[in-house]
Protein backbone atom coordinates (compact mmCIF):
# COMPACT_ATOMS: atom_id res chain seq x y z
CA UNK A 1 0.00 0.00 0.00
CA UNK A 2 2.97 2.31 0.86
CA UNK A 3 4.81 2.00 -2.84
CA UNK A 4 1.03 2.29 -4.30
CA UNK A 5 0.82 5.70 -2.19
CA UNK A 6 4.05 6.75 -3.44
CA UNK A 7 3.78 5.60 -6.93
CA UNK A 8 0.79 7.83 -7.24
CA UNK A 9 2.72 10.94 -5.60
CA UNK A 10 5.27 10.40 -7.77
CA UNK A 11 2.90 10.89 -10.73
CA UNK A 12 0.89 14.06 -9.43
CA UNK A 13 4.72 15.30 -8.61
CA UNK A 14 5.68 14.57 -12.18
CA UNK A 15 2.27 15.75 -13.93
CA UNK A 16 2.39 19.27 -12.04
CA UNK A 17 5.50 20.24 -13.88
CA UNK A 18 3.32 20.43 -17.15
CA UNK A 19 0.57 22.94 -15.60
CA UNK A 20 0.32 26.38 -16.04
CA UNK A 21 2.67 28.83 -14.47
CA UNK A 22 -0.18 29.87 -11.54
CA UNK A 23 -0.87 26.96 -9.20
CA UNK A 24 -1.93 26.52 -5.59
CA UNK A 25 -0.52 25.69 -2.07
CA UNK A 26 -1.39 24.03 0.45
CA UNK A 27 -0.48 25.88 4.04
CA UNK A 28 -0.30 24.05 6.66
CA UNK A 29 -1.04 26.55 9.77
CA UNK A 30 1.19 25.67 12.88
CA UNK A 31 -0.09 28.27 14.94
CA UNK A 32 -3.19 27.53 17.57
CA UNK A 33 -5.39 26.78 14.52
CA UNK A 34 -3.71 23.42 14.00
CA UNK A 35 -5.91 20.44 15.36
CA UNK A 36 -2.52 18.01 15.69
CA UNK A 37 1.00 19.53 15.54
CA UNK A 38 2.85 16.45 15.88
CA UNK A 39 1.60 14.86 12.70
CA UNK A 40 1.75 17.93 10.97
CA UNK A 41 5.63 17.52 11.29
CA UNK A 42 5.22 13.87 9.88
CA UNK A 43 3.24 15.47 6.96
CA UNK A 44 5.78 17.63 6.31
CA UNK A 45 8.82 14.69 6.49
CA UNK A 46 6.44 12.58 4.20
CA UNK A 47 6.07 14.83 1.58
CA UNK A 48 10.16 15.44 1.91
CA UNK A 49 10.21 11.48 0.78
CA UNK A 50 8.14 12.33 -2.31
CA UNK A 51 11.24 14.63 -3.20
CA UNK A 52 8.56 17.63 -3.28
CA UNK A 53 10.23 20.54 -1.29
CA UNK A 54 8.67 21.62 1.62
CA UNK A 55 8.64 25.82 2.65
CA UNK A 56 8.86 26.43 6.65
CA UNK A 57 7.85 29.25 7.18
CA UNK A 58 10.09 30.63 10.48
CA UNK A 59 7.74 32.41 12.68
CA UNK A 60 4.87 33.15 10.53
CA UNK A 61 1.91 31.23 12.32
CA UNK A 62 3.72 29.06 14.80
CA UNK A 63 6.23 28.08 12.83
CA UNK A 64 3.77 27.07 9.17
CA UNK A 65 4.56 24.75 6.35
CA UNK A 66 4.06 25.52 3.02
CA UNK A 67 3.88 22.99 0.40
CA UNK A 68 3.00 22.62 -3.55
CA UNK A 69 -0.89 21.99 -3.86
CA UNK A 70 -0.74 18.26 -4.86
CA UNK A 71 -4.41 16.30 -4.29
CA UNK A 72 -1.68 13.39 -2.58
CA UNK A 73 -0.91 15.12 -0.11
CA UNK A 74 -4.11 17.05 0.95
CA UNK A 75 -5.61 13.63 0.80
CA UNK A 76 -3.18 12.57 3.36
CA UNK A 77 -3.10 15.45 5.83
CA UNK A 78 -6.75 14.05 5.81
CA UNK A 79 -6.02 10.99 6.90
CA UNK A 80 -3.74 12.26 9.11
CA UNK A 81 -5.87 14.94 10.79
CA UNK A 82 -4.05 17.78 10.50
CA UNK A 83 -5.49 20.94 9.23
CA UNK A 84 -4.52 22.86 6.31
CA UNK A 85 -5.54 25.28 4.04
CA UNK A 86 -5.24 25.48 -0.06
CA UNK A 87 -4.39 29.02 -1.31
CA UNK A 88 -3.68 30.56 -4.50
CA UNK A 89 -0.58 31.35 -5.83
CA UNK A 90 -1.10 34.40 -5.05
CA UNK A 91 -1.99 34.45 -1.89
CA UNK A 92 1.48 32.60 -1.18
CA UNK A 93 3.06 35.05 -3.00
CA UNK A 94 1.62 37.85 -0.60
CA UNK A 95 2.71 35.35 2.54
CA UNK A 96 6.15 35.10 1.34
CA UNK A 97 6.37 39.15 0.62
CA UNK A 98 5.33 39.75 4.04
CA UNK A 99 8.05 37.14 5.82
CA UNK A 100 10.88 39.35 3.30
CA UNK A 101 10.12 42.59 4.63
CA UNK A 102 13.00 43.53 6.46
CA UNK A 103 11.48 44.59 9.69
CA UNK A 104 9.71 41.85 10.22
CA UNK A 105 10.98 38.75 12.21
CA UNK A 106 10.09 35.98 10.01
CA UNK A 107 12.08 33.68 7.82
CA UNK A 108 11.52 31.02 5.48
CA UNK A 109 13.63 28.08 5.07
CA UNK A 110 13.84 25.51 2.14
CA UNK A 111 13.40 21.92 3.28
CA UNK A 112 14.57 19.37 0.74
CA UNK A 113 15.29 16.10 2.00
CA UNK A 114 14.24 13.63 4.36
CA UNK A 115 17.12 12.38 6.88
CA UNK A 116 17.70 9.44 7.62
CA UNK A 117 16.79 8.77 10.87
CA UNK A 118 18.63 6.76 14.13
CA UNK A 119 17.95 6.32 17.26
CA UNK A 120 20.64 4.95 20.40
CA UNK A 121 19.10 2.85 22.75
CA UNK A 122 19.46 -0.89 23.54
CA UNK A 123 17.31 -3.57 21.88
CA UNK A 124 16.28 -5.15 25.36
CA UNK A 125 13.01 -3.94 26.83
CA UNK A 126 13.40 -1.89 29.62
CA UNK A 127 10.75 -0.37 32.37
CA UNK A 128 10.72 3.04 30.69
CA UNK A 129 10.20 4.55 27.46
CA UNK A 130 11.93 7.64 25.37
CA UNK A 131 9.92 10.19 24.50
CA UNK A 132 11.71 10.93 20.94
CA UNK A 133 10.99 7.42 19.49
CA UNK A 134 7.15 8.09 20.97
CA UNK A 135 6.58 10.89 19.06
CA UNK A 136 8.36 9.95 16.02
CA UNK A 137 5.81 6.85 15.74
CA UNK A 138 3.54 9.17 16.44
CA UNK A 139 4.28 11.47 13.88
CA UNK A 140 4.39 8.45 11.48
CA UNK A 141 8.25 9.42 10.74
CA UNK A 142 10.93 6.30 10.29
CA UNK A 143 13.62 5.65 11.93
CA UNK A 144 16.35 2.64 12.58
CA UNK A 145 17.36 1.16 16.17
CA UNK A 146 21.02 1.06 16.48
CA UNK A 147 23.11 0.23 19.55
CA UNK A 148 26.72 -0.30 20.46
CA UNK A 149 27.15 -3.00 18.05
CA UNK A 150 26.25 -1.15 15.07
CA UNK A 151 28.35 2.13 16.34
CA UNK A 152 31.53 0.01 16.50
CA UNK A 153 31.28 -1.17 12.98
CA UNK A 154 30.99 2.00 11.90
CA UNK A 155 27.34 2.49 10.48
CA UNK A 156 26.52 5.79 12.09
CA UNK A 157 27.56 8.12 8.67
CA UNK A 158 25.12 5.88 7.04
CA UNK A 159 22.42 8.50 9.17
CA UNK A 160 22.25 12.14 8.86
CA UNK A 161 20.15 12.25 12.60
CA UNK A 162 21.01 10.81 15.51
CA UNK A 163 19.16 10.37 18.99
CA UNK A 164 20.75 8.87 21.69
CA UNK A 165 18.26 7.35 24.52
CA UNK A 166 18.27 7.85 28.07
CA UNK A 167 21.54 6.10 27.89
CA UNK A 168 23.91 6.25 30.92
CA UNK A 169 27.23 6.41 29.02
CA UNK A 170 29.48 6.54 32.25
CA UNK A 171 28.90 2.49 32.83
CA UNK A 172 27.10 2.90 35.92
CA UNK A 173 23.83 1.51 34.80
CA UNK A 174 22.19 4.78 35.71
CA UNK A 175 23.05 4.59 39.66
CA UNK A 176 19.57 2.08 39.55
CA UNK A 177 21.64 0.73 42.04
CA UNK A 178 20.20 1.25 45.23
CA UNK A 179 16.59 1.01 44.23
CA UNK A 180 16.65 -1.72 41.77
CA UNK A 181 19.59 -4.08 42.13
CA UNK A 182 17.55 -6.99 43.67
CA UNK A 183 15.83 -6.80 40.41
CA UNK A 184 15.73 -9.09 37.30
CA UNK A 185 15.43 -6.27 34.83
CA UNK A 186 18.50 -4.61 36.31
CA UNK A 187 20.41 -7.69 36.98
CA UNK A 188 19.46 -8.74 33.28
CA UNK A 189 20.65 -5.01 31.73
CA UNK A 190 24.21 -6.09 33.78
CA UNK A 191 24.97 -9.21 32.56
CA UNK A 192 23.83 -8.72 28.67
CA UNK A 193 25.98 -5.08 28.98
CA UNK A 194 28.81 -7.08 29.97
CA UNK A 195 28.61 -9.85 27.85
CA UNK A 196 28.51 -7.23 24.79
CA UNK A 197 31.13 -5.49 26.00
CA UNK A 198 33.10 -8.58 26.30
CA UNK A 199 32.29 -9.56 22.76
CA UNK A 200 33.52 -6.48 21.65
CA UNK A 201 36.80 -6.96 23.10
CA UNK A 202 36.56 -4.49 26.05
CA UNK A 203 37.29 -5.61 29.63
CA UNK A 204 34.10 -3.06 31.24
CA UNK A 205 31.14 -1.48 30.49
CA UNK A 206 32.55 1.64 30.91
CA UNK A 207 34.96 1.55 28.07
CA UNK A 208 32.98 0.02 25.87
CA UNK A 209 30.60 3.37 26.59
CA UNK A 210 33.20 5.13 26.43
CA UNK A 211 34.45 3.85 22.29
CA UNK A 212 30.93 4.38 22.02
CA UNK A 213 30.70 7.96 23.19
CA UNK A 214 33.96 8.77 21.11
CA UNK A 215 32.47 7.20 18.09
CA UNK A 216 29.40 9.38 17.84
CA UNK A 217 31.36 12.94 18.82
CA UNK A 218 33.05 11.49 15.65
CA UNK A 219 29.56 11.19 13.59
CA UNK A 220 29.02 14.74 14.94
CA UNK A 221 32.42 16.31 13.78
CA UNK A 222 31.56 14.79 10.42
CA UNK A 223 28.62 16.76 9.92
CA UNK A 224 26.09 14.84 12.38
CA UNK A 225 23.52 16.12 13.93
CA UNK A 226 23.28 14.61 17.57
CA UNK A 227 19.65 14.97 19.82
CA UNK A 228 19.60 13.80 23.20
CA UNK A 229 17.12 13.96 26.33
CA UNK A 230 17.57 13.16 30.13
CA UNK A 231 21.16 11.22 31.39
CA UNK A 232 21.76 10.97 27.83
CA UNK A 233 22.90 14.56 28.03
CA UNK A 234 25.12 14.73 31.00
CA UNK A 235 25.99 11.54 31.13
CA UNK A 236 27.65 11.62 27.87
CA UNK A 237 29.63 14.79 28.78
CA UNK A 238 30.78 13.06 31.96
CA UNK A 239 31.90 9.93 30.12
CA UNK A 240 34.42 11.76 27.65
CA UNK A 241 35.32 13.83 30.60
CA UNK A 242 36.58 10.75 32.34
CA UNK A 243 38.91 9.30 29.53
CA UNK A 244 41.96 7.74 31.33
CA UNK A 245 40.01 7.61 34.56
CA UNK A 246 37.91 5.44 36.72
CA UNK A 247 34.96 6.60 37.88
CA UNK A 248 32.94 3.06 38.57
CA UNK A 249 32.80 1.87 42.08
CA UNK A 250 33.22 -1.97 43.15
CA UNK A 251 29.72 -2.41 43.19
CA UNK A 252 29.68 -1.33 39.18
CA UNK A 253 32.94 -3.25 37.38
CA UNK A 254 34.19 -5.12 40.55
CA UNK A 255 37.92 -2.91 41.40
CA UNK A 256 37.88 0.70 42.73
CA UNK A 257 37.97 3.95 41.90
CA UNK A 258 40.92 6.46 40.46
CA UNK A 259 42.14 8.11 43.64
CA UNK A 260 40.53 12.00 43.60
CA UNK A 261 39.11 11.03 40.02
CA UNK A 262 36.78 14.80 40.36
CA UNK A 263 40.20 16.74 40.06
CA UNK A 264 41.55 14.67 36.82
CA UNK A 265 38.70 15.59 34.55
CA UNK A 266 39.33 16.89 31.77
CA UNK A 267 36.55 19.33 30.91
CA UNK A 268 38.04 20.24 26.99
CA UNK A 269 36.64 16.95 25.90
CA UNK A 270 33.43 17.80 26.66
CA UNK A 271 30.53 19.21 24.13
CA UNK A 272 28.59 21.28 26.43
CA UNK A 273 29.40 21.17 30.42
CA UNK A 274 32.51 22.61 32.05
CA UNK A 275 33.99 22.83 36.27
CA UNK A 276 31.42 20.04 36.70
CA UNK A 277 32.36 17.76 40.08
CA UNK A 278 31.13 14.11 39.89
CA UNK A 279 28.69 12.57 42.80
CA UNK A 280 31.27 9.94 44.93
CA UNK A 281 28.69 8.29 46.22
CA UNK A 282 27.78 5.37 44.28
CA UNK A 283 24.33 4.44 45.86
CA UNK A 284 23.33 7.91 45.46
CA UNK A 285 20.72 8.63 42.24
CA UNK A 286 22.71 11.56 40.78
CA UNK A 287 25.79 11.51 38.36
CA UNK A 288 26.98 15.30 39.23
CA UNK A 289 26.45 18.58 40.10
CA UNK A 290 25.42 19.42 36.16
CA UNK A 291 22.07 18.26 36.80
CA UNK A 292 19.42 20.36 38.56
CA UNK A 293 16.71 17.85 39.99
CA UNK A 294 17.97 17.49 43.34
CA UNK A 295 18.54 21.08 44.49
CA UNK A 296 15.59 22.46 42.34
CA UNK A 297 12.92 24.39 44.79
CA UNK A 298 10.60 25.00 41.85
CA UNK A 299 6.70 23.90 42.81
CA UNK A 300 5.25 22.08 40.58
CA UNK A 301 2.24 24.77 39.68
CA UNK A 302 5.31 27.07 38.61
CA UNK A 303 7.44 24.62 37.16
CA UNK A 304 7.78 26.26 33.24
CA UNK A 305 10.54 27.76 31.21
CA UNK A 306 10.54 30.03 28.41
CA UNK A 307 11.79 29.34 24.89
CA UNK A 308 13.44 32.34 23.23
CA UNK A 309 13.09 34.56 20.58
CA UNK A 310 15.75 34.99 18.20
CA UNK A 311 15.88 36.91 14.72
CA UNK A 312 14.83 34.66 11.99
CA UNK A 313 16.53 36.06 9.37
CA UNK A 314 20.14 36.57 10.94
CA UNK A 315 19.89 33.50 13.86
CA UNK A 316 18.63 30.72 11.50
CA UNK A 317 19.24 27.41 13.18
CA UNK A 318 17.96 28.51 16.89
CA UNK A 319 15.10 30.14 15.64
CA UNK A 320 14.13 26.61 13.61
CA UNK A 321 14.97 24.85 16.86
CA UNK A 322 12.75 27.50 18.80
CA UNK A 323 9.53 27.39 16.39
CA UNK A 324 5.98 26.41 18.36
CA UNK A 325 2.92 27.98 19.21
CA UNK A 326 3.60 28.57 22.71
CA UNK A 327 7.02 30.33 24.34
CA UNK A 328 5.85 29.35 27.95
CA UNK A 329 7.01 25.42 28.39
CA UNK A 330 5.73 23.54 31.51
CA UNK A 331 8.28 22.00 32.63
CA UNK A 332 9.20 17.89 33.33
CA UNK A 333 11.39 16.06 35.38
CA UNK A 334 13.99 13.24 35.13
CA UNK A 335 16.88 11.61 35.69
CA UNK A 336 18.19 14.68 34.17
CA UNK A 337 15.50 17.48 34.27
CA UNK A 338 17.64 20.51 34.12
CA UNK A 339 21.40 21.99 33.49
CA UNK A 340 22.97 24.18 36.05
CA UNK A 341 23.47 27.27 34.14
CA UNK A 342 26.77 28.02 36.11
CA UNK A 343 28.18 25.05 34.73
CA UNK A 344 27.63 25.59 30.94
CA UNK A 345 30.27 26.10 28.75
CA UNK A 346 30.38 30.04 27.02
CA UNK A 347 30.51 29.06 23.80
CA UNK A 348 27.00 26.77 24.07
CA UNK A 349 23.42 28.61 22.63
CA UNK A 350 21.02 28.94 25.74
CA UNK A 351 17.44 28.07 23.94
CA UNK A 352 15.32 27.52 27.05
CA UNK A 353 15.36 28.34 30.54
CA UNK A 354 14.15 29.12 33.86
CA UNK A 355 15.95 31.89 35.08
CA UNK A 356 14.77 32.25 38.48
CA UNK A 357 15.98 29.17 39.18
CA UNK A 358 19.15 29.64 37.28
CA UNK A 359 18.95 26.58 34.91
CA UNK A 360 18.96 25.71 31.22
CA UNK A 361 16.35 23.84 29.74
CA UNK A 362 17.15 23.50 26.13
CA UNK A 363 20.77 24.09 24.75
CA UNK A 364 22.50 23.80 21.30
CA UNK A 365 25.95 23.88 20.21
CA UNK A 366 28.59 22.73 17.03
CA UNK A 367 31.04 20.58 17.18
CA UNK A 368 33.38 19.87 13.92
CA UNK A 369 31.14 20.64 10.92
CA UNK A 370 27.69 19.15 13.00
CA UNK A 371 25.43 20.30 15.89
CA UNK A 372 24.06 19.15 18.58
CA UNK A 373 20.88 19.93 20.79
CA UNK A 374 19.96 18.60 24.85
CA UNK A 375 17.06 18.68 26.00
CA UNK A 376 16.36 18.33 29.75
CA UNK A 377 13.49 16.14 31.06
CA UNK A 378 12.56 12.53 30.37
CA UNK A 379 8.78 13.54 29.13
CA UNK A 380 7.07 16.48 27.85
CA UNK A 381 3.76 15.30 28.89
CA UNK A 382 4.30 13.31 31.90
CA UNK A 383 5.61 15.65 34.75
CA UNK A 384 7.60 13.02 36.38
CA UNK A 385 7.72 9.67 34.93
CA UNK A 386 8.18 6.53 37.26
CA UNK A 387 10.07 3.40 36.48
CA UNK A 388 7.52 1.10 35.20
CA UNK A 389 5.03 3.70 34.48
CA UNK A 390 2.69 3.40 31.32
CA UNK A 391 3.69 5.29 28.28
CA UNK A 392 2.23 8.25 27.39
CA UNK A 393 -0.36 8.53 24.74
CA UNK A 394 0.33 11.05 22.78
CA UNK A 395 -3.03 10.91 20.62
CA UNK A 396 -4.11 12.61 23.91
CA UNK A 397 -1.63 15.33 23.60
CA UNK A 398 -1.58 16.18 19.55
CA UNK A 399 -0.83 20.34 20.53
CA UNK A 400 1.90 19.47 22.89
CA UNK A 401 4.80 22.34 22.25
CA UNK A 402 7.48 20.24 24.73
CA UNK A 403 7.22 17.81 21.95
CA UNK A 404 7.04 20.11 19.27
CA UNK A 405 10.99 21.19 20.34
CA UNK A 406 12.10 17.24 19.46
CA UNK A 407 10.58 17.70 16.23
CA UNK A 408 11.80 21.06 15.26
CA UNK A 409 15.18 18.93 15.53
CA UNK A 410 14.08 16.35 13.45
CA UNK A 411 13.19 18.49 10.35
CA UNK A 412 16.70 20.86 11.00
CA UNK A 413 18.78 18.40 8.88
CA UNK A 414 16.63 18.64 5.77
CA UNK A 415 17.44 22.80 5.72
CA UNK A 416 18.67 23.95 3.00
CA UNK A 417 19.55 27.22 4.71
CA UNK A 418 21.34 27.18 7.68
CA UNK A 419 23.11 30.42 8.94
CA UNK A 420 25.05 30.21 12.29
CA UNK A 421 24.02 32.30 15.13
CA UNK A 422 26.59 35.79 14.91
Amino acid sequence: MDMFKKIIVLVFVFLIGFLPVRAAYILIPMDDSQTNHIKAYGIAYWVLTNNVEVQWLLNYRGGSFMIKQIPAFENECRVRGVSFNVIADGQAASILDEIAQPEVNMDVVKLEKAPKMAVYSPKDKLPWDDAVTLVLTYAEIPYDVIYDEEVMLGNLPKYDWLHMHHEDFTGQYGKFYAAYHTVSWYQEQVRSEEAKAHKLGYQKVSELKLAVAKKIQEFLSGGGFLFSMCSGTDSYDIALSADGIDICDKIYDGDGTTANYNSKLNYNNTLAFKDFKLSTNPLEYEFSDIDMTNIRKVPRNEDVFTIFEFSAKWDVVPSMLCQNHEQVIKGFMGQTTSFNKNLIKSNVLIMGDNKAANEARYIHGEFGKGTWTFYGGHDPEDYQHMVGDPQTDLSLHPNSPGYRLILNNVLFPAAKKRKQKT
